[in-house]
């Protein structure tokens, strides 16, 4: 199978790609991945060699390049998205021109070189904010309350739409927050993982109330693995990791687990539009698919801590490269990373 790939050189997709071609040798994947400040060659330093793997730098939103890769390509897995909240509060047109009009440009491409499936991965924000109780299904009515969400909806719906009207083959997936190893260490727990490393504080929003269902970056792989082979197009299917727990208890977990105290904890000014509650019912997939995850949030904490200690080559240039940026969107003192 030749699979094209989208943003590959990120968090979820460097894990995704690395699986691939460990679990399916005969398959062959073209990363198109246009590095922004998200995307590392470093997350995929250890297969740059493999003959199974070709990189190409690039925008989704290209229509030439985008046309010109469908050649040959037998499925899509479309990654490439503008990810962070707190950057599209201070610039949203990025995320139109990345997660809208990119989205579109992939769509119409692959359907004229008659792609035999498309997956989108989309996100569990753009069913907006719950109450104490509930999970959000796939029947959620979307409700996005940030711009990055409301760009995630409108590429997720431009999908929809193109199954509708030309039957084109597509599936949507909305997993939760993901964490583990390659995540940008603007993020919420990479972020607190590293600055407990470097003995630094570690910023919490408002009073850390807010909740989120965090699922390990392999077992998300592992599901989408799923659907790209076993999936029913025109569906969606929704990713949750059984890890449902407040930031704060993030944050206080690491700390415990690195030897820290409460000390570390900064509290900061909370960021606007910020969604009080996550939770993921994935019932749908554990049912018509077999998938559920594999590894609990705990488990899956000790494991990520152990990584970013053991790879500080990775995380180090990264950090530096943040606290340096031009338009001054990095303070370790009012961010905390939270997607």
């Amino acid at each position: 199978m030749n699979i094209l790939v989208t943003g590959c050189l990120g968090f979820i997709g460097s894990n995704f790609v690395r699986s691939i071609l460990k679990n399916y040798s005969d398959y062959k994947i073209t990363n198109l991945d246009c590095l922004t400040y998200a995307g590392n060659p470093e997350n995929l330093k250890d297969i740059v060699n493999n003959p199974s793997y070709k990189f190409i730098r690039g925008h989704i939103e290209d229509a030439a390049l985008v046309k010109g890769l469908m050649k040959g390509i037998d499925c899509v897995v479309n990654f490439a998205a503008e990810s962070h909240v707190d950057r599209s509060i201070l610039n949203a047109q990025p995320f139109l021109i990345t997660n809208v009009i990119g989205t579109h440009t992939m769509l119409e491409a692959a359907r004229s070189a008659s792609v035999q499936r498309f997956i989108h991965i989309s996100t569990d924000e753009v069913y907006g904010a719950l109450g104490d109780k509930g999970k959000f299904t796939e029947a959620t009515p979307l409700s996005p309350n940030s711009p990055y969400s409301a760009s995630k909806a409108s590429g997720d719906l431009m999908v929809r739409a193109y199954h509708e009207t030309y039957g084109f083959p597509a599936i949507i997936i909305r997993p939760s927050n993901n964490y583990g190893p390659y995540q940008f260490p603007e993020k919420l727990i990479p972020l607190a993982i590293t600055n407990l490393i470097e003995d630094k504080p570690v910023p919490v929003y408002g009073k850390g109330e807010n909740i989120r269902d965090w699922l390990f970056v392999e077992d998300c792989c592992a599901a989408i693995d799923l659907v790209l082979h076993k999936g029913r197009e025109g569906e969606i299917y929704n990713i949750g990791g059984d890890g449902e727990t407040k930031n704060i208890d993030i944050v206080r977990t690491l700390i415990k687990l690195m030897g820290k105290d409460k000390s570390y904890i900064h509290y900061v000014k909370d960021r606007p539009g910020h969604d009080y509650r996550y939770a993921i019912d994935y019932s749908k997939i554990e049912r018509t698919l077999g998938w559920k995850p594999s590894l609990k949030i705990e488990d899956g904490l000790k494991a990520t801590v152990k990584w970013y200690i053991d790879n500080p080559q990775w995380w180090k240039p990264l950090k530096e490269r943040l606290k340096t940026e031009s338009e001054g969107f990095w303070s370790e003192s009012t961010r905390t990373g939270e997607k």
